[in-house]
């Protein structure tokens, strides 16, 4: 039989970022699709969720997270009730309804897809570029990978063009959904190769830059995302800026911090700068902005991002945009708007981020294809 209808009702919604929200409005929903959102009225036989004083949005998108923890292997194995809590605590409970992976083990990352879609366990839509693509002699010491509690998996290299182009062909076959290269000590001409074969499959191609130089040279090979700011190699130029074009940037702004908590105060916070003014100059050279954390690397919980991301200019329309719209028009999905027809991934928050910018990662209910996966107590 069929789920019933459900209906949120007498939120403030956003059906996209840039139209003017919908006061005490409803969204109605039936059968995992969005059916209306207005103010029309309740249909009989609908399941209504109270959303008076609640914010109402697409559901979210984390374009660059990571499976390559060990609270994620042999996927198979980890019985469903835990599963859907490290799913909740890593993704769902945040609004996230759709991430990209950028790199992991990609058979165990298939395995956790396929229970989620399987209906087995509640969980986000998963996108995976798979194992990314890196140079020989450059992957850290095993003693840095078990602090970083990442699981064992063995990790191919590729030296050369030919390699690198190969490597991302045998990846397409395999069926991940982009291609993701570490630019450190990668040939340049691996990249265009890397490109090349994700172009033929209409796939994205990410890159972990470790400088502005890799950074430009991604650009100029005409790579589709720019996965990290570089904050370590100082302000982004105007040559770098002008050869932006069509791609788009996840600034993980939060992980400098993270990452250099052991040191000084004043390290930490010019190194966010850095990474934030980057994201500041990429923003007025009319560069596209993808949120994304790095998470899986990084604490789960997105509120400082979101602050990072307005210190840097970024208004809430842009930021939810960052979220919604503009991963659905990157990655040939349709989503990221609540609308007639289109999945009802949604997400309702408890605040209003309009007003306060981490309310973004005050969720209330987190529904995915029209069933709440995430409630908060």
């Amino acid at each position: 039989m069929a789920d019933r209808p459900l209906a949120l009702v007498g939120g403030t919604i956003y059906v996209t970022p840039e139209a003017d929200p919908i006061r005490d409005g409803i969204v109605f929903i039936q059968d995992g699709k969005v059916a209306a959102a207005s103010g029309a009225t309740v249909p009989p036989d609908t399941e209504v969720v109270n959303c008076a004083g609640l914010t109402i949005t697409a559901g979210f998108c984390n374009s660059h997270v990571h499976f390559f923890e060990r609270k994620w292997a042999n996927a198979a194995a980890i019985p469903a009730a835990e599963l859907m809590r490290q799913l909740q605590d890593f993704l769902t409970r945040y609004g996230f309804t759709t991430v990209f992976d950028l790199s992991s083990p990609w058979q165990n990352t298939r395995v956790l897809r396929d229970r989620i879609e399987s209906g087995e366990v509640p969980g986000p839509r998963i996108r995976s570029t798979g194992q990314g693509l890196l140079a020989p002699g450059v992957l850290p010491p095993e003693a840095v990978n078990n602090l970083m509690g990442l699981m064992k998996y063995p990790i191919a290299t590729t030296a050369d063009a030919t390699a690198a182009g190969a490597a991302a062909k045998k990846l397409v076959h395999e069926g991940v959904n982009g291609i993701k290269l570490f630019l450190k000590s990668f040939p340049v001409a691996g990249i265009a190769a890397a490109v090349a074969e994700a172009r033929r499959a209409a796939m994205p191609v990410f890159v972990h830059p470790t400088d502005g130089a890799d950074v430009l040279a991604a650009l100029r090979a005409g790579v589709d995302v720019i996965a990290h700011t570089t904050p370590q190699s100082g302000p982004w130029d105007d040559k770098l800026l002008a050869a932006i074009k069509r791609a788009a940037l996840t600034p993980t702004l939060t992980l400098w911090k993270y990452y250099m908590r052991h040191d000084r105060l004043s390290t930490q916070e010019q190194m966010t700068q850095t990474a934030v003014g980057q994201l500041r100059a990429w923003i007025g050279a009319g560069g596209s902005v993808l949120f994304g954390t790095d998470l899986g690397a990084v604490e789960p919980d997105p509120a400082e991002e979101y602050a990072l991301m307005a210190a840097a200019g970024m208004s809430f329309r842009q930021i939810l945009a960052s979220l919604t719209t503009t991963p659905g028009e990157r990655f040939g999905r349709p989503m990221g708007r609540i609308a007639a027809g289109l999945d009802a991934d949604i997400t309702v928050l408890n605040g209003d981020p309009a007003k306060d910018i981490r309310a973004l990662a005050d969720v209330r209910y987190t529904l995915r294809a029209g069933k709440i996966v995430y409630r908060a107590a």
